[in-house]
């Protein structure tokens, strides 16, 4: 069948296989000409399927040589219909490291649950018998709880008052104002509840319990911290209040893995262009401005360049790992940078719908969208006909 993008509001229905296939091998060669990393051998990653999560299994396996396990949600084609893109990223994913010779097998399901758990506690155990590196990159809206049985789901809210700023549709470059209403303190319970630590908490536990964790195992999470622009709803709102208790969870996981030598780390990465941030109102406006000043430095980065410096300038460069003052790696550091800043709040001023083509980088920002549905790369026929159907080795 010939796939187009179909569009519906921040979402694009469809996904292209030989798209994704190519946006993987892009992100392996990438990888692979960035050098080797003396980094671990056995790693898990629970999110692998797309953004960071996707971009960390292909450092842990392309630039360490590491045998992967991922954990993704991802819906599988059918006839006619074609899959999610992280089902098409996973599928490259595994065929590219096969034919490097790399061990990689994936676990599609809820990773909230306990059977995915547990289905992935029995694969460690079958094949690798513990892991070195655990990375935690769940990007989930709604989680249905394992022990209360309850679905709670996260919100991205003001607290305290109404937020009124900014936007762009980014579709068609009209810049407007949007008022967000504040949240009620069961808005913040539910958001935490999803994006919080306590589902990292308890994969770190089950693995722990059941002695899948190496000597020294180190395990990251992901984070965002952001400019003042955007912090009365996204830090200091209720996703904020969530990843508070994220990087509060590192250091009672960082206490738990004392008997095994390790410890956890909340990685704060980049802006960047993913479907959730897409529909966060003010978020694109400020990544249009954000990646033109970034471009023009000679500064950006996308996910795989993001987590291949996490890997080779963090994470396996000396020890200790360097942190902030609040024991967070810090990988936002170019994007936070004050002349970087200061640039982004002076075009914010002056950012209309106008003026957004001269000052903003909206082609940019349109074109990372659709790489995440597998469209928009060079060297791929999108006139031709694709298979939809494709399958990945490790999943029946």
């Amino acid at each position: 069948m010939i796939i187009e993008p179909r569009m519906r509001g921040f979402i694009c229905l469809t996904a292209h296989p030989k798209g994704c296939e190519q946006n993987v091998k892009n992100q392996i060669k990438y990888v692979q000409s960035k050098g080797h990393i003396e980094g671990a051998k056995k790693v898990l990653v629970i999110g692998a399927s797309t953004g960071f999560g996707l971009a960390s299994r292909i450092t842990s396996a392309f630039g360490a040589d590491a045998a992967t396990i991922g954990v993704f949600f991802e819906k599988p084609p059918l006839e006619g219909k074609t899959a999610s893109p992280g089902w098409y990223n996973s599928a490259a994913f595994e065929n590219e490291a096969h034919k490097a010779g790399l061990y990689a097998k994936s676990v599609n399901g809820d990773a909230f649950s306990n059977d995915v758990k547990r289905q992935t506690l029995d694969l460690i155990k079958a094949d690798l018998g513990q892991v070195d590196l655990v990375i935690y990159s769940l990007a989930s809206p709604v989680r249905l709880h394992p022990v209360t049985g309850v679905l709670h789901r996260s919100v991205l809210k003001p607290i305290g008052q109404t937020f009124t700023n900014k936007t762009v549709d980014f579709h068609t470059g009209n810049v407007s104002e949007v008022s967000i209403e504040p949240c009620t303190d069961e808005d913040i319970a539910n958001t935490i509840a999803v994006m919080g630590g306590e589902d990292w908490a308890m994969w770190m536990e089950a693995l722990k319990s059941e002695n899948l964790l190496a000597e020294g195992a180190t395990t990251v999470a992901y984070s965002y911290i952001g400019p003042s622009l955007t912090e009365a709803v996204y830090r200091k709102g209720t996703i904020g209040r969530a990843k508070d208790h994220l990087e509060a969870t590192a250091f009672t996981i960082t206490d738990s893995l004392k008997s095994v030598g390790g410890q956890a780390y909340v990685s704060v990465n980049k802006a960047l262009v993913t479907q959730a941030s897409s529909a966060i109102p003010v978020i694109p406006l400020y990544i249009s401005l954000l990646y033109k000043i970034m471009k023009e430095e000679g500064i950006h980065e996308g996910c795989i360049e993001q987590i291949q410096r996490l890997y080779q300038d963090r994470l396996y460069a000396d020890k200790p790992v360097p942190t902030d003052e609040k024991g967070r790696i810090r990988i936002d550091d170019w994007e936070m940078r004050e002349d970087v800043q200061a640039k982004v709040a002076k075009l914010w001023l002056e950012a209309t719908t106008e003026s957004l083509s001269a000052i903003g980088d909206l082609p940019g920002y349109k074109n990372d969208f659709l790489n995440l549905f597998g469209f928009e790369f060079e060297g791929v026929d999108y006139k031709a006909d694709a298979n939809e159907m494709v399958g990945i080795s490790s999943i029946d």
